[in-house]
C-alpha cells in the first residue's frame, strides 16, 4: 500500500468522488440523455477548445497510399507518416502537434474482420466511429490520462465507481517491466488500487506492426451494472464490462530484429468507439439501443414485414429476426460511407469486401425481414440523417449512394433467388445429409457472388452444414490459380481441340461459333455498359479428345455452342469468365473455367452440374465487371502504343502484348534504355489523350483498304478478312479516306479485341515496370484506373520515406550502432521500393537516391569500424606488447569490430598470432583469429579456432591465415587458457621461442 493513499486528504477526495459520482447519476437519470451528435461534438470541443487541438477531418476509409490495408481501420492510420517519421517537412502534416478528430472506421476484411460477427451480438459492426485525441511529440502519458479522467467524470459524468483501468504490467521475457509511471499518474487522479489492473503484451502493449513504433498502453473499462467490484471481468469478453477507451503511449520502436528501442519523440494515440460511449451516456445496454441505431430499426420496421425488433440474441431470437434487423441497419451505414468516400461494389479488393457486404443486407433484408426490392436505399437517408453533419460527404453523395445500392440489390436479388432454388434443389437431391456439397457451395460464391456466411446461414435454418476446410482449401486454390494466371500471363492450358476433332468437326458439317456478340454492348448515360444477352443451342460436346453428343453430371468437357458472347483469349486480350444455364431451369449453372479457339470453333470448357445434351438451348450470363476491366486495359494499350511512338519515335515497335482484368503487358522494341523523363513523357501524353474523352470507332473493313491506312503499325500476326480497325478520336471511314494523312496524330491499329467507347473512363495509366526481354526490346508493365491512382500513392510514400533518411544522413553521428542502423533501414526501403506496386520512373530515381545513400551508409559503417578497433588495438598493445601470441577477450557486440581489431594488431605487430574472444548479450562467444603470414606457416588460423570454438560446442570457418567462429560456455577463462595452450603447442613443436606468449 502506498503511504498517499491512505491520507485523510485522499481519503476524503475518494468520498466526494463517490457521492459526486451518485449525485450526477441520478441528475442524468432525471434529464434526458445527450444525443450521439451532441456527445462526438463534446469530445471534439472539449480537446479543441480547453486544450489546444487541432481538429482534424475524418479521412476516407480507402487507405491512402498504404497497401497493406483494405481499409481505414484505427484512428491513426491517416497520421502513420508521423509516427513512421516520413511525413513530407513542407506538408500540413509535419505541424502538427495536438489533434482531435472523429475518424470514420471499417473493420471487414484484412487483419481486423468483424464481418461475421455483426448481428450475432450488440456490440460488433463494420463500421464505427473512432474519437481520438493525438499529441505528436508534445504532452505524454500524464496530460493524456488527465484530460481523460476530466472528460469522462466531469464533462460526460460517467460515475467514477462504475471506471476499471488497466496498465501495462510488464513482460520479463523481452525484458520490460511494468509501466510504473502510468499507474503512479492514475493513483494520483483517485484511482483506487482495487480498479488499477496490470495486464500484458496481448492486452495492454500496442504495435503498428512487425516493425514501426509501439508502446504500452491505458484501458479505460466501464461496467454496465455497477454497485460491485467488478474487476474480474476486465479484459474477459464481458459485455456488462466493456473497454471503451484506448490510450498508447508511443515510446519505443520495434527494430527489424524485433528489439525495441526508444523513440527520439514520444507520441500519444487514443481511441475510443462512439458506439460504445454513446450506449454508456444514453443509459442503455446494446450499441442498436442508442440513436445511432434507433432510427434505423424504426425505418427497417416501416419498410419490412418484419416483427417490431426487440433486441434478442441466439436462441432467443427465433428466425434471425433481430439479427437481420442489426445486420441490415450495421451494413447499410458501412455501405453509405464506403460509395460516399469512391468506394463501390466490385469484383477485387476493398470493392468486393464491400460486395459481401451488400449481398449480405441484401438477404438478411429480402428473405427474413420480407423487404420489398429496392429497400436498401431507402435507409440511405436515414443514416444521412445521423451521420451526415459529421461527416458531409454523405450529403453530396446521397443520390448516387442510393442509386449504386438499387442497382446492386437488383441485380443480387436475382441471383439470390436463383441461388436459393439451387440450394433447395440440392438438399432434395442429397437426401438428409448433414454436408452440403462443396462444389455447388463454390459455385454459388464463385459465379453469384453469394457470401459462404450466407450459403452458412441458409442451411442452419435447414439443418445443414458447410465443409469449410473444403472450401477453404478451394479458395486457396482460386488464389493459387489467379498466381499461376499472372505468372503466366496468357500460358496455354486447359482443353484444346486437336487436329482430328477438328477434321471430323468439319466432315460433320458443324457450324462454326458465331462469336460476334461479344461485341454486342453499349455504354449507358450513366457510364456503365450495358451487354446484350446472349442465347445459343449446343452443337457439339468435347470429352478425352473425342466428340461426344452427350455428357453425366460431374463430367469436365468442352461445349461447342452456336454463337456467343464470350471473347476466347486471342490477340493478347484474355478470355471472358462467366456461366450459362439451360433455357427455363435457372436455378443450375455451368461456370465456364475457360475458353479457346480453334478453327472457328470456341470452345467451353466446364464440368458438367447437371448432364448436357446436343441440341440443349442455353443462356450465356458474362461476368461483365471482368470483361470491363479488360476492356478499359486494351484500349489503354492502343494509347500507350501511341504515346510510346510520340515520345521514343517512329522507330519503335510493338512486339507483343497481353490484357488481364487486373493489367496490361507491352513488349515494344527501343534503340537505346528508357530513360527516366521518356517514361514521365509517356504517361503525360496517355493521360493528354483521355483527359480528351474521346471516343473510340470500331469496323471492319477489307484487308486491303486497312493495309493502306497512312501511318497503321500492325503486329506480325495472321489478320482475318475483313479485319477490324480501332481507332481513337477520329471515325473510320475519315480513316481510309484518301484524304487522311499519317502525320494527324490518332491511335490507329488492326485487332479483334473489346474495348471503351470513350477513353475518359481510363482515369490514368502508370508504367510500374520496366525489364529488358532480348537486346533492343523491353517489357512494360502498366496498371490503369484505381489501381495506377493507388500505385503513385505508394510512390508518394516511398519518397517521403527515402526523403527522410537523406535528412537524417546528414545528422548522423559518427556511431558504428547509428551508422549500421540507418544502413540496416537504407536496405529495407531498397527492398520496398523494388518490390512495390508504384511508377517505374519514380521507382529508378528511388533506386538511384537509394544507392547513393547505401554508399554512404557502408562507408560510414566502415570508417566507424575502423576508429573502434583502432581505439581497441591501442589498449590490447599497452597490455601485450609485442608478444608472439596475444589470447584475450573483449567488451564487443560487432563480429565486424572484433575481426577488424585482430586486423590491426597484426599490422603492428606483424609476427604475432593473435585470437580474440567477446561475450554477447546474447550469451554467445564469438572469436575471431589471425596469424603471420609465411612460405609453411605452422599455425593454422582455421585449425585454431576450429579447437577453441569445438571445445565451446560451437563452429568455425576462415583459411590458413584467418578465421573467425562462435560458441556459447560459462568459464571464458579456461577457453582462453585452452586457446592459448593450443597456439603455444603448435608454436614450440616448430621450434618456435613462445616464453614471451601470454593472455590476459
Amino acid at each position: 500500500m502506498r503511504p498517499h493513499l491512505a491520507s485523510p486528504k485522499m481519503a476524503a477526495s475518494c468520498r466526494l468522488l463517490r457521492v459526486s459520482s451518485a449525485r450526477l447519476s441520478v441528475l442524468r437519470r432525471l434529464s434526458s440523455p445527450p444525443s450521439s451528435a451532441a456527445i462526438r461534438s463534446t469530445f471534439l470541443r472539449y480537446f479543441e477548445e480547453r486544450h489546444g487541438h487541432r481538429p482534424v477531418p475524418s479521412s476516407a476509409v480507402r487507405p491512402r497510399g498504404d497497401p497493406s490495408l483494405l481499409f481505414v481501420n484505427a484512428g491513426m492510420n491517416q497520421f502513420k507518416p508521423v509516427f513512421l517519421g516520413t511525413v513530407d517537412p513542407r506538408s500540413e502534416m509535419a505541424q502538427y502537434r495536438r489533434v482531435v478528430n472523429s475518424q470514420k472506421c471499417v473493420r471487414a476484411g484484412g487483419k481486423h474482420n468483424d464481418l461475421e460477427d455483426v448481428g450475432r451480438d450488440i456490440y460488433h459492426h463494420t463500421f464505427f466511429e473512432m474519437l481520438g485525441n493525438w499529441s505528436f511529440g508534445d504532452y505524454f502519458k500524464e496530460e493524456a490520462c488527465r484530460m481523460a479522467w476530466e472528460l469522462l467524470t466531469q464533462q460526460y459524468q460517467i460515475p467514477a465507481n462504475r471506471l476499471y483501468v488497466t496498465y501495462f504490467g510488464g513482460d520479463p521475457g523481452l525484458g520490460l517491466s511494468a509501466d510504473e509511471e502510468t499507474r503512479e499518474i492514475w493513483l494520483s487522479l483517485g484511482i483506487p488500487p482495487s480498479h488499477l489492473l496490470p495486464f500484458g503484451l496481448k492486452d495492454n502493449f500496442w504495435e503498428m506492426g512487425e516493425t514501426g513504433p509501439c508502446g504500452p498502453c491505458t484501458e479505460i473499462h466501464y461496467d454496465h451494472v455497477g454497485g460491485r467490484n467488478a474487476s474480474a471481468l476486465v479484459n474477459q469478453d464481458s459485455p456488462e464490462v466493456v473497454e471503451i477507451w484506448n490510450l498508447v503511449f508511443m515510446q519505443y520502436n520495434r527494430e527489424a530484429d524485433r528489439s525495441l528501442r526508444r523513440l527520439p519523440q514520444h507520441h500519444v494515440d487514443t481511441g475510443m468507439g462512439l458506439e460504445r460511449l454513446v450506449t454508456i451516456l444514453q443509459g442503455k445496454r446494446s450499441n442498436y439501443a442508442t440513436d445511432l441505431f434507433t432510427p434505423l430499426l424504426e425505418e427497417i420496421e416501416r419498410g419490412s414485414q418484419a416483427p417490431p425488433y426487440g433486441g434478442r440474441l441466439g436462441r432467443e431470437d427465433t428466425n434471425h429476426v433481430d439479427m437481420a434487423y442489426r445486420v441490415v441497419a450495421d451494413h447499410v451505414r458501412t455501405l453509405s460511407v464506403c460509395i460516399a468516400d469512391g468506394v463501390y461494389p466490385g469484383m477485387a479488393g476493398a470493392e468486393l469486401v464491400l460486395r459481401h457486404i451488400l449481398r449480405r443486407a441484401v438477404r438478411f433484408s429480402s428473405e427474413i425481414l420480407r423487404a420489398p426490392p429496392g429497400f436498401l436505399s431507402t435507409l440511405v437517408p436515414s443514416v444521412v440523417e445521423i451521420l451526415g453533419d459529421a461527416y458531409p460527404e454523405l450529403h453530396r453523395e446521397k443520390s448516387q449512394i442510393m442509386r449504386i445500392l438499387d442497382e446492386n440489390e437488383e441485380a443480387f436479388l436475382t441471383s439470390l433467388q436463383r441461388g436459393r432454388r439451387i440450394i433447395e434443389r440440392t438438399l432434395q437431391q442429397e437426401g438428409s445429409g448433414k454436408i452440403f456439397p462443396t462444389d455447388v457451395a463454390w459455385s454459388l460464391f464463385r459465379n453469384l457472388g453469394f457470401p459462404l456466411d450466407l450459403i452458412g446461414l441458409i442451411l442452419e435454418e435447414r439443418g445443414s452444414s458447410l465443409d469449410r476446410a473444403a472450401l477453404e482449401e478451394l479458395a486457396e486454390e482460386e488464389e493459387k490459380r489467379k498466381l499461376r494466371n499472372q505468372q503466366a500471363e496468357g500460358a496455354v492450358g486447359g482443353l484444346r481441340l486437336d487436329i482430328h476433332s477438328l477434321t471430323e468437326l468439319q466432315r460433320r458439317v458443324v457450324p462454326t461459333t458465331d462469336d460476334s456478340p461479344k461485341y454486342g454492348y453499349t455504354l449507358g448515360d450513366d457510364g456503365k455498359y450495358v451487354f446484350s444477352p446472349c442465347q445459343a443451342t449446343i452443337l457439339m460436346l468435347y470429352k478425352d479428345q473425342s466428340l461426344h453428343s452427350a455428357v453425366s453430371r460431374g463430367q469436365r468437357c468442352g461445349v461447342i455452342l452456336d454463337r456467343t458472347c464470350y471473347y476466347a483469349e486471342q490477340g493478347g486480350q484474355s478470355s471472358d469468365l462467366g456461366y450459362f444455364v439451360h433455357e427455363g431451369e435457372q436455378d443450375v449453372l455451368f461456370p465456364v473455367e475457360s475458353l479457346h479457339q480453334a478453327g472457328g470453333y470456341v470452345l467451353h470448357e466446364v464440368t458438367a452440374t447437371e448432364p448436357l445434351r446436343v441440341g440443349d438451348r442455353v443462356e450465356l450470363f458474362l461476368d461483365e465487371a471482368q470483361r470491363t476491366a479488360c476492356m478499359e486495359k486494351h484500349t489503354a494499350t492502343h494509347l500507350l502504343n501511341f504515346a510510346l511512338r510520340q515520345v521514343l519515335g517512329e522507330s519503335v515497335a510493338q512486339r507483343g502484348s497481353h490484357v488481364t482484368a487486373e493489367r496490361l503487358r507491352f513488349d515494344v522494341s527501343v534503340t537505346g534504355a528508357v530513360s527516366v523523363q521518356q517514361l514521365q513523357e509517356v504517361e503525360k501524353k496517355f493521360q493528354e489523350v483521355i483527359g480528351q474523352n474521346q471516343e473510340v470507332y470500331t469496323a471492319e473493313i477489307p484487308l486491303t483498304d486497312a493495309k493502306n491506312i497512312p501511318g497503321l503499325r500492325s503486329v506480325d500476326e495472321v489478320y482475318p478478312d475483313p479485319v477490324r480497325v480501332v481507332s481513337v478520336g477520329v471515325p473510320i471511314q475519315e480513316i481510309v479516306s484518301p484524304a487522311f494523312r499519317a502525320d494527324q496524330q490518332t491511335s490507329v491499329e488492326l485487332c479483334c479485341g473489346t474495348h471503351l467507347q470513350k477513353t475518359g473512363a481510363i482515369e490514368d495509366l502508370v508504367i510500374i515496370s520496366e525489364k529488358p526481354l532480348l537486346r533492343g526490346i523491353v517489357r512494360l508493365i502498366a496498371v490503369t484506373g484505381e489501381e495506377a491512382r493507388e500505385a503513385r500513392e505508394t510512390g508518394q510514400v516511398l519518397r517521403r520515406e527515402v526523403d527522410s533518411i537523406i535528412e537524417r544522413m546528414k545528422m548522423m553521428t559518427p556511431s558504428l550502432n547509428d551508422a549500421q542502423r540507418l544502413s540496416k533501414e537504407v536496405g529495407l526501403v531498397t527492398d520496398s521500393v523494388d518490390s512495390a506496386s508504384m511508377p517505374q520512373w519514380q521507382r529508378k530515381e528511388l533506386q538511384a537516391s537509394l544507392k547513393a545513400l547505401q554508399r554512404s551508409a557502408n562507408t560510414a559503417v566502415r570508417k566507424a569500424i575502423g576508429r573502434k578497433a583502432a581505439e581497441r588495438v591501442q589498449s590490447l598493445l599497452e597490455r601485450h606488447g609485442q608478444r608472439p601470441v596475444i589470447v584475450d577477450c573483449l567488451e564487443e557486440e560487432s563480429l565486424p569490430v572484433l575481426m577488424k581489431t585482430v586486423f590491426l594488431l597484426c599490422e603492428r605487430c606483424p609476427g604475432s598470432a593473435v585470437m580474440l574472444f567477446s561475450r554477447q548479450s546474447s550469451g554467445k562467444v564469438l572469436c575471431a583469429c589471425q596469424v603471420p603470414k609465411g612460405p609453411s606457416p605452422v599455425l593454422s588460423a582455421l585449425d585454431w579456432a576450429v579447437s577453441v570454438c569445438s571445445v565451446m560446442g560451437g563452429k568455425a570457418g576462415g583459411s590458413e591465415g584467418s578465421a573467425n567462429g562462435n560458441g556459447s560456455c560459462e568459464n571464458l577463462d579456461g577457453v582462453l587458457k585452452a586457446a592459448l595452450k593450443f597456439a603455444q603447442t603448435k608454436l614450440s613443436d616448430s621450434g618456435h621461442d613462445t616464453r614471451r606468449a601470454g593472455e590476459n
